[in-house]
């Protein structure tokens, strides 16, 4: 027997406009940073803080992505996508990895160019007070993206706020190794810094893809998760002899969990329900939005390798 079913009220938390709430203040986040590191690029002649102002506007396009695909995500589920849309929310991480990673190219060509035409007339420390401003912002706004990300289990917020974030490493770096060039006269630190941003924001953009990859893969979640929900049905299945097979996936904010209940032979086709109805509803309360499938078989059946069922 295989069932799904959603708890009252699931339709209501299908729907998270909290979520583009976020998405739009990172918009007007974004664009508040790259107007100060335009700035601090213009008065200062940096191509480090160039590159730095380069970088935020990939957080723009980033805050775009992500907002269009937090729309997409709240849909729900229809004739063509009975899962619902959630997995849009990796698409739109993807993207982002690919352009941060784009960017990296760019920055890199910028440090080659300053590298061989040195700019001598650099004026670093006006440039330094507004690239460090816009540094603030960023740290301030990406902790919060982080936060609610893993909150909400959004990998698009998650995906923004660590893209963010990697951004004030930049903007720290940027500030301490422009403010030795006046101390050093060496103006080709310029350049070097140029390319150490060049060098992050490439680390930064791999290691999103490989995250927003294993989402799409459908990978396992983490070993602590499986065991808690290994736990949770094994304490609210009293009445069953053991369950096996399971298997966990994520998408977005909805996790996906199936396995094989095995019950007495003589159980009622009622009492088994009520069963799967109690674990349901404990797992829900444990791990959030879930769509729960549960295959009920005769003892016969058990495979003595499962969860035991706690009595």
């Amino acid at each position: 027997m295989r069932r799904q079913s959603c708890l009252p009220g699931c339709r209501f938390m299908l729907k998270q406009p909290e979520k583009i709430v976020f998405g739009w203040f990172s918009l007007l986040v974004s664009l508040v940073a790259l107007g100060l590191k335009y700035v601090a690029w213009r008065v200062s002649g940096s191509s480090a803080l160039l590159s730095d102002a380069l970088e935020t506007i990939i957080n723009v396009a980033a805050a775009l992505g992500a907002l269009w695909a937090l729309k997409v995500a709240q849909r729900p589920a229809d004739e063509n996508h009975t899962y619902g849309h959630d997995k849009a929310e990796y698409l739109s991480a993807v993207s982002e990895a690919v352009l941060v990673v784009l960017t990296a190219i760019g920055i890199a060509w910028v440090a080659w160019q300053s590298w061989w035409a040195p700019n001598h007339d650099l004026a670093p420390w006006r440039g330094i007070v507004f690239n460090a401003l816009g540094g603030v912002v960023n740290l301030v706004w990406g902790l919060v993206l982080v936060r609610q990300g893993r909150m909400r289990r959004s990998p698009a917020l998650t995906a923004n706020g660590r893209h963010v974030i990697s951004d004030v490493w930049t903007t720290v770096v940027l500030v301490i190794g422009i403010a030795l060039i006046p101390l050093t006269g060496y103006t080709r630190l310029d350049a070097i810094l140029s390319a150490l941003v060049a060098v992050n924001v490439l680390r930064v953009g791999f290691d999103m893809m490989k995250q927003s990859i294993a989402g799409l893969m459908d990978e396992a979640p983490d070993t602590d998760t499986l065991q808690m929900i290994r736990a949770v049905i094994s304490e609210h299945a009293s009445g069953a002899i053991e369950a096996h097979d399971i298997r966990v996936r994520t998408a977005g904010s909805v996790s996906f969990i199936e396995f094989h209940l095995v019950v007495p032979g003589t159980m009622t086709v009622s009492d088994s329900h009520d069963i799967c109805d109690r674990v349901e509803h404990a797992l829900r309360r444990h791990i959030g939005r879930a769509l729960i499938h549960i295959h009920v078989e005769p003892e016969e059946k058990a495979k003595q390798t499962g969860i035991p069922v706690l009595a």
